[in-house]
């Protein structure tokens, strides 16, 4: 079977970023048509997200909706997507039924060769994103490792090393895993010179690791791009390991930056994924939500 986007295990690192190419671009369920009845639903389960065309590249990407708030709902600005002047972001695609057989379809393919470098995968998720011309996407990072391809139009993705301390730092990286605040993912215009550029058109994609920093620029088209993303045994120790520095760090203490020791790293894993059990444990007993644990095969479908 031919892999729609096709990877090589011999290539493919997890935690480089790279660029690839695709075959998804004619997917009937990726066309504008279907994608407004879709958003129309998603928007009645509160999983869209939506801002103007004045968000810039220093916005704050968690409090654009309200800085620079979309005045339509999601079936009117997509009915007139070239002159809506926004930019809309569908999530967690896998709450749909329809969508989920899709990520299933596309992650299943990818899984040998992502699993041989990269074993664990899980949480799995999907996210469309339809935008104006000229829209931004303001500089962020995300928790998940994420294949992202462009369907319709043309935009500018810029991508950071996720391990350069010079863009996020440590002290940034561990609130992000904490309390999955961006509050110190900062822009500053000096970061152009040391980002990875692609210029997307349909059937080129790209890459990105966990927490590597991007932005991006939306051409003189409308665009519709989607994103598959999941996290795997290494990038959940990872997140374990910036939680348990976060919590030394709150006690006055400067933890050892992550990657500089891995039996340190190891053990403060293990610490952490024993406190998470516990904590699950005790939940339980009062009859209380708990938090997924690392088994979950899907990434939970809220906003």
């Amino acid at each position: 079977m031919t892999m729609r986007i096709p990877i090589d295990t011999a290539t493919f690192d997890p935690w480089k970023v790279q660029a690839l190419t695709h075959q998804l671009s004619d997917h009937p369920m990726l066309q504008l048509d279907r994608l407004l009845p879709f958003a129309q639903r998603h928007e009645k389960r509160g999983l869209v997200r939506s801002h103007s065309d004045q968000a810039k590249a220093g916005s704050s990407f968690h409090d654009a909706p309200d800085e620079h708030p979309n005045p339509w709902d999601a079936t009117r600005t997509l009915e007139d997507i070239e002159n809506a002047h926004a930019w809309v972001s569908l999530l967690n695609i896998q709450a749909d039924p329809e969508y989920r057989k899709l990520i299933d379809e596309i992650l299943d393919e990818l899984r040998p060769v992502v699993t041989a470098r990269d074993p664990g995968m899980c949480y799995r998720a999907g996210w469309i994103f339809i935008s104006s011309p000229g829209a931004v996407t303001p500089f962020h990072m995300d928790q998940e490792h994420n294949f992202i391809m462009q369907i319709r139009g043309n935009k500018r993705l810029y991508v950071w090393d996720p391990f350069d301390r010079s863009i996020v730092s440590e002290r940034g990286q561990e609130l992000f895993h904490a309390k999955y605040s961006r509050e110190l993912v900062t822009w500053r215009e000096e970061f152009l010179a040391k980002a990875i550029k692609f210029d997307l058109a349909p059937g080129l994609g790209g890459y990105m690791p966990q927490t590597a920093p991007h932005l991006v620029e939306n051409g003189a088209g409308a665009s519709i791009t989607v994103s598959f993303t999941y996290q795997t045994d290494a990038t959940c120790k990872r997140a374990r390991v910036y939680r348990g520095n976060h919590r030394i760090r709150s006690l006055g203490l400067t933890p050892t930056p992550v990657g500089v020791s891995p039996l340190r790293d190891s053990v403060t894993s293990a610490v952490m994924r024993g406190l998470a059990g516990a904590r699950r444990m005790t939940l339980r007993a009062r009859g209380l939500p708990t938090p997924p644990d690392t088994s979950a095969r899907y990434a939970e479908a809220s906003s």
